[in-house]
């Protein structure tokens, strides 16, 4: 399973997490407690990552970035 993109949807204390690959196929959909967030993208090998802004987003942007990966932010 190679990760391309992977969606993340932020929120208080759970985040929802998208993954798909080369072709656009979802490879993974996955519940992260807020705790664990860091620790699973500082694991994950670097991929294109898109969030939507909200009040938190610059600084998990940051974060994600920091791992060395592309993280791209969405108006909504």
């Amino acid at each position: 399973m190679t990760i391309k993109t992977i969606g993340l949807d932020l929120a208080k204390q759970v985040f929802q997490i998208y993954a798909v690959d080369e072709r656009g196929q979802i490879v993974m959909k996955k519940q992260l407690a807020r705790a664990k967030l860091a620790a699973f993208f500082a694991n994950h090998p670097p991929c294109l990552v898109g969030m939507e802004t909200c009040l938190s987003t610059h600084f998990w942007a940051n974060k994600l970035a920091k791992f060395g990966h592309d993280v791209r932010l969405m108006a909504h």
